[in-house]
Formats: C-alpha cells, structure tokens, sequence
C-alpha cells in the first residue's frame, strides 16, 4: 500500500462493525470533493485505459466469433465436419468456459487484473494461431476447449477492474464503450473476413488467413497491455499524488466498501445468502441465449437472405455497428439518471421484436424487413450484456462478493451457448423457427423479470425511507459503510 493511504485489512473490523442508529451522517460527513480535478482524472482514465481495454476486448471478441465466419467458407468441408460435430465444437468451449472463470478471477482478485488480463489475452491469441493447423474433429474440440479456459474470466475481470477506478454512475457508459468494442469487432470480422476470403491461392485455405492474423495481432497486442495497464489508481504512473489521493477517495466513497481489500473466500461466497443474487443470474440466463444465438449465429441468419457468402458476411457488419451505438445510446442517459433496470427491459424488448418479427414474415419477399430486424437483434442484445453486470456491481460494496457473483454471472450468460448452438440445428435451415422463437422466448421472460426486480428495489428503497423517517437516495450513501449490503441500515439500491 502506498504512503498515506488507509490499510484495508486494519479498517475491516471497524467497518464490520459499524451499526449506525441515526441516519444524520449520511451526507454530511463526505468529504467534499474538487468537482474539477475529479473531471480531469477522469478523462485521465478515459483515454489512458478505456482505450486499451476496449482494444482488448475488441481482440477477444474476434477470437470467440470468428468461428460463425469460417464456416461460411468451408471450415466444416476442409476439417471434414459431420452432422451435429459443429455445433458439438461451438459446446465445448463452455464448459472450461463457465467451469474455471471463478478460479481465475479470484487469481485477478490476489495478483492483479493488470497482469492476469494481458495472460490471458496472449494464451486465447496463442490458440486461435494454432487454430490454424488443426486438421481434424478431435483437434478442433480440444483447442476450443482451450480457448474456453482462457477466456473464461476475461470479461468479468475487465468488469471489476473498471470498478477500481469508476465511480458506480459513471461505469455504465464507459463498459458501454468497452463493451460496443464487442460489436466492432463482430462487424469487423465481418469486414476482414470479407476481405480475407478473397484470397485465392497460398498455401491455407482462406479461412485460416482469418485466423494467423486475429492470432498474432491479439498476442502482440497482450504483450504491450501487460506493460502498459496500472495495477491500480494508485499505482497509475501518469497521475500525480494528489490524484491517487483522489482516485482512491472517489472509489472509497461510491464504488468499495475497502479499497483493494484481500480476497476472503467465506466473506465474498456469502453473497449468495441474498435472493436478489439468484434473480441477476436468472437475467444473466436471459441475455445470454439471444446474446450468443447473435454472437454464432448471425451470418448464417442473414444467409437466409439470399446472398452470395461474400455478401453474407458483408451484411453482417452494419447491425453489428448499430448495436455499438444503441448500447452507448441507452448508458449514457442509464448514469444520467442513475437508473438501470428501464433501459434493461427495452433491450430485452428490442431482442423479443427482433427475433419474432423474422419468425413471423416472409423473409424472401420482405428483405428489407428481415434485414432491419436484424438489427433490433443486435440493439437488444448490446444493451442488457453490460447494464445487467453495472446493475449487481453497483449494488455490492464488497469488493470479494462483487467479484464472486461477476465470476459466475458472466460466465453463466456465456454457457447459454450451449442452448443456442444446439437449437440452431441444420435440420432447421434455412428459416431455423424454432431456434428464432426460442430466443425470442428468453427476451420476453427477460423483460417481466427485469421489470418486477425493478419495481421491487423501488418498494423496498420507499420501505427503508418510512421506516427511517427520511428520504435518501442510493448515490447518497457512501460505500465505505455499505459493506454488508441490504443489512446496512443505510442501503439503499442502485435501481
């Protein structure tokens, strides 16, 4: 721990037993903050981390989607694929995936999300290179399975290291730049793909141009974020002193109960006494079907459109990019307000029109219909990836249970997978209805959970205030005092 700054593991037991009985030190006791500086160290974070963030993810993003492409262009006849052995290949990277993201991410918690991320990042772009050379079934399914494990933790550790330096209304819209770096990458794979399956002579075939290159830009690319990425605000080599001072302060008061405080396994499992854990995962259900049926499925989804595979791949890139402004769209005016579960539900809403509107025309006489619902597909599925994680961050104060839940929440939307490369079967093709109204079936149950959990917190936010006689506010309270959540006397939730 730097020079003047608390030590998280003396203040615990204070903390721990804090039992306020008036409410009268909610506000005034904050320590007033220069508004000014706290801009200024903002923008700090915002171009000297958001960006390398966003470009990696952007680098993990082509790795994972990369498959939905190749098999456009003879992945299944060159490696000899039968029947059901695609969507067999596309399983299996779940279950590594899901399996082994909470170990990790408890390695990020004690080592560092600034030296586990850039890992991780080389060994997913060491094994989309080998990809490369794989000839067979069995080869393909063991790298995928691979790639699962390195992955695994890749998003929800980027989740809480943002929360390390954000204040909880301003996290949304900066995962939101993040994570549109997902649907950038989706429209240029789309893109590249577009251009690498031009290539006619060589010695590989071009889909395997498509991998040497995601490959070895992601591992060039992880070698410099592991030099470049702060460990933390206070170790950050562009801010001066009084900026730690201030970074630390502002994560203090409206972000963690302890700052940088040690992972305790008991302490941070306990996270799973409180139903409303139960209720974020059940959403994390709902957005991922939709989520990875677009993710894997689109180009093939659009193929039903009627164009060549070039053009196939082409059109997959302006719903993608449309996605990426949706979601900046919505996080922005979900800090404004600080409000999360309304701009939530619309997404859920847009996945369920999107999906049921290609379920319920003639898509061969009405393209332009089927291509514009397309696009909702992309807007809906942008919005709740990120906003749902936002929404149970901005509600646990203690570091180790955020990091918990984040490690299993994550991951859990990304094992929806599994539904979504089995019910896109090719029995099913070209119109694959029962795949589409399945999807649309997860947004429809995504919106009514989303909106009762919604209006619940408001209830029980209105509860807390009569019975305490007062009417506060979530941003109000600081965090340093919320470390047991909704026990505090003073919680409120971040609706």
């Amino acid at each position: 721990m730097d020079p003047g700054f608390p030590d998280p593991e003396a203040s615990i037991k204070k903390k721990a037993s804090l039992v306020p009985s008036e409410p009268s030190f909610l506000v005034g006791e904050v320590e007033p903050i220069n508004h000014h500086a706290e801009r200024a160290l903002c923008r700090k974070f915002d171009f000297r981390i958001l960006p390398v963030l966003a470009l990696m993810y952007l680098f993990n993003s082509l790795d994972k989607s990369n498959m939905g492409n190749a098999k456009t262009n003879g992945l299944e006849e060159d490696i000899g694929l039968q029947g059901s052995q695609y969507n067999i290949m596309l399983s299996v990277f779940y279950v590594p995936y899901v399996v082994f993201a909470p170990p990790i991410m408890m390695l990020g918690k004690k080592y560092g999300p600034s030296r586990v991320l850039p890992i991780l990042m080389f060994c997913f772009g060491s094994i989309t290179l080998f990809i490369t050379a794989v000839r067979n079934f069995g080869g393909l399914c063991a790298l995928r399975m691979l790639l699962g494990l390195a992955e695994g933790a890749f998003f929800p550790l980027v989740i809480y290291y943002q929360t390390m330096f954000y204040r909880r209304a301003e996290l949304a819209r900066r995962l939101a730049i993040f994570y549109a770096a997902s649907n950038i990458a989706s429209a240029f794979s789309g893109l590249l793909a577009f251009g690498v399956f031009r290539i006619n002579s060589g010695a590989l075939a071009s889909w395997r141009y498509l991998f040497v290159i995601e490959g070895a830009c992601t591992v060039l690319f992880s070698m410099f974020a592991f030099w470049y990425l702060p460990r933390s605000a206070s170790e950050a080599r562009f801010l001066n002193e009084e900026e730690k001072q201030l970074a630390f302060h502002r994560i203090q008061i409206d972000s963690s109960a302890i700052v940088n405080e040690k992972f305790n396994l008991r302490e941070s499992f306990s996270i799973f006494k409180d139903f409303t854990t139960y209720i974020f995962l059940l959403l994390e259900i709902c957005l991922g079907v939709p989520a990875t049926s677009v993710s894997n499925f689109l180009p093939q989804i659009i193929a039903r459109l009627g164009y060549s595979t070039v053009k196939t791949n082409l059109y997959t890139v302006a719903p993608n990019v449309s996605g990426a402004v949706v979601l900046l769209l919505l996080a922005y005016p979900s800090d404004l307000l600080r409000m999360r579960f309304p701009f939530i539900a619309l997404g859920f809403l847009l996945t369920f029109i999107g999906f049921m509107i290609y379920v319920a025309i003639d898509v061969e006489k009405q393209l332009h219909v089927a291509y514009f619902a397309t696009f909702m597909m992309c807007w809906g599925t942008s919005a709740p990836v990120t906003l749902v994680s936002v929404w149970y961050s901005n509600n646990i104060a203690h570091e180790g249970r955020r990091v918990v839940l984040t490690s299993i929440g994550v991951p859990l939307a990304n094992l929806m997978g599994l539904v979504s490369s089995n019910i896109f079967q090719d029995k099913d093709a070209p119109k694959y209805i029962p795949a589409l109204a399945t999807t649309a079936a997860f947004g429809a149950f995504g919106v009514s959970l989303t909106a009762c959990l919604g209006i619940w917190m408001m209830w029980d936010n209105q509860r807390r205030n009569r019975v305490q006689g007062m009417k506060l506010r979530a941003s109000e309270a600081p965090t340093e005092r919320l470390r047991e959540g909704p026990k505090s006397e003073e919680f409120r939730w971040f609706i």
